[in-house]
């Protein structure tokens, strides 16, 4: 009886934890193929959107680890294989420099010889020939030496061709083993993002699913009530005018209203629809810790690429902690169930003051949804824009 019960539990696990059937099977298949790659892809396309309990997050992240550790293994073998064929064609080459070496040094000889006979009238050796029959034979010969000299050139120029047409392969094979070894690299440390990631699910929710689902819900929170300070449904009371540089807010320091870690959310608003920030803000000494790692560790995984003329809301040194658009932490962050991030999180490492980027007419605002958001919003002068910060103390 004991014996039927145990097999039932384990074929019950099987579906409490989905993709557990089909991790196992991608992990019989060979290390460091393509097949296996596909595989994990293919789970984690199946499994997409689906983390809304503790069990399949934890699945789905597991399968993630899998799928980099795959392709880990898949980089590491072509690394061995570009490896071989570039040991090959320094053998190649190797030999080819031997044989360049041997016809150069026969052409040579030729050369002197073929000059020489330059030297040497046709006449005169019609004169110093015992009989016609001897001279017919003499020109013959000439005419072979002649042929033969022309059959070494030929060879000197294809084996320079060849010689260099290896040495520009071997070249592309460094680059491309270059190429294979900093992929390598990013896939490693992409690899720690994603166990970290875990590690810290696991940390923050204790594995306890009630928690896991107040994750859900403070982000589901944080990100609608964003979405409404924008369609301007926050309450707002109109401070007055500030020029460019002027103080407006400090940064709260640790968490608030459903995010964690100090911040500030800047956004750029032109009649209620969201812009790039970094289209309008300069360049600025930064840390980029918007990958693995957050708060705690400095892990580049957006571009921080600025192209504008605004002054930072905050003073350098800038910590840049996630970006716009899709972000490191909307594709790998498993309780972020939104895919687009719609502005700039960055904090300052010397001071939390918060400064227009922009004179114009400040309002000091809030939502509350779940948790009271502030934010201070600065309607510019001579424009359409806004601009807009959150996570902050008036």
């Amino acid at each position: 009886m004991g014996k039927k019960i145990l097999a039932f539990l384990l074929v019950l696990s099987l579906f409490l934890v989905p993709g557990a059937a089909l991790a196992d099977e991608c992990a019989g298949l060979a290390d460091g193929s393509n097949e296996k790659v596909v595989c994990y892809e293919n789970k984690i396309k199946e499994s997409q959107g689906q983390q809304k309990t503790l069990a399949n997050t934890i699945s789905y992240l597991d399968n993630k680890i899998s799928l980099k550790r795959a392709e880990i293994g898949q980089t590491e073998e072509d690394i061995k294989s570009v490896e071989k064929e570039i040991v090959t064609l320094s053998v190649k080459i190797g030999r080819l420099d031997v044989s360049l070496t041997d016809v150069s040094e026969l052409l040579i000889s030729r050369v002197g010889a073929a000059y020489k006979r330059s030297l040497f009238k046709p006449i005169m050796m019609l004169f110093s020939s015992k009989g016609l029959t001897d001279f017919f034979e003499r020109n013959k010969y000439l005419q072979t030496i002649q042929l033969n000299d022309r059959k070494i050139l030929l060879e000197l120029q294809t084996s320079r061709d060849v010689h260099q047409e290896q040495k520009d392969l071997k070249q592309r094979k460094q680059e491309e083993l270059e190429g294979l070894k900093t992929q390598l690299s990013a896939q490693r440390v992409a690899l720690g993002g994603q166990k970290a990631v875990k590690s810290d699910l696991l940390i923050q929710t204790k594995n306890d699913e009630q928690k896991f689902q107040q994750l859900l819900a403070g982000a589901r929170a944080e990100y609608y009530a964003i979405q409404a300070i924008i369609a301007g449904k926050g309450k707002e009371t109109e401070v007055g005018h500030v020029n460019e540089g002027d103080k407006i807010a400090t940064i709260i320091q640790g968490s608030s209203c459903n995010s964690s870690g100090t911040h500030i959310h800047f956004m750029v608003a032109e009649n209620g629809a969201v812009k790039n920030p970094f289209g309008y803000l300069g360049n600025i000494d930064h840390i980029n810790c918007s990958g693995p790692g957050g708060y705690s560790e400095c892990n580049a995984g957006d571009p921080f690429n600025p192209s504008g003329d605004w002054a930072w809301p905050i003073n350098p040194r800038v910590r840049f902690s996630q970006g716009y658009g899709v972000s490191w932490a909307t594709q790998n962050i498993p309780w972020i169930w939104y895919d687009f991030h719609n502005g700039l999180d960055v904090n300052g490492e010397s001071s939390s003051v918060v400064k227009a980027v922009k004179s114009g007419t400040l309002y000091q605002g809030s939502y509350i949804g779940g948790c009271t958001l502030r934010y201070v919003r600065v309607d510019h002068d001579n424009s359409n824009l806004d601009t807009l910060y959150l996570h902050i103390n008036y």
